[in-house]
């Protein structure tokens, strides 16, 4: 099984009615161990970061061909803390409902994602305001440009 290195990354730009974007970023080595890079990125009008980090992963999932084992590197404690702490298990089970029977935000989102990780072997690590990882900072260029695009649409 191909093992893929994924940093992700979004930002809506500290205002959730604004502009955002997210960006993704794929390493992995092939069978002749040559490194390969492949870059994501967009632009979305009128979300929240929570939702540009999902797009992000999303992004990074649906553009796998074929089954791998993933290890995905994000700032996003919401998307990290999802799979590590077993929240999506609770909310499936419970109805897409959280504590005091509220629902769960981006059920659209996480489905998706869900849908898109199939059939990965699937590690998450939260990068802590990045901690150095330079890929992932190249994650968070790409989610500025792709807001910045957005900025500069709604100039034309």
């Amino acid at each position: 099984m191909m093992k893929v290195i994924m940093y992700t990354d979004g930002s809506a730009r500290g205002n959730p009615d604004g502009p955002g974007g997210y960006g993704t970023v794929l390493e992995y080595t092939d069978t002749k161990g040559q490194l390969h890079v492949k870059e994501l990125s967009c632009g979305y009008k009128k979300t929240t970061n929570n939702r540009m980090e999902m797009m992000a992963a999303i992004a990074g999932f649906e553009a796998l061909n074929r089954p791998c084992q993933v290890e995905v590197y994000a700032d996003s404690q919401y998307l990290i803390k999802a799979f590590n702490d077993h929240w999506l298990e609770g909310w499936i089970k419970k109805g897409w409902k959280r504590g005091k029977n509220e629902p769960v935000k981006n059920v659209d989102l996480w489905k998706r994602l869900l849908k898109a990780i199939g059939p990965h072997q699937v590690t998450w690590h939260w990068v802590k305001g990045h901690n150095g990882h330079p890929q992932n900072e190249r994650c968070d260029r790409l989610a500025v440009a792709a807001a910045e695009g957005n900025d500069l649409q709604d100039d034309v």
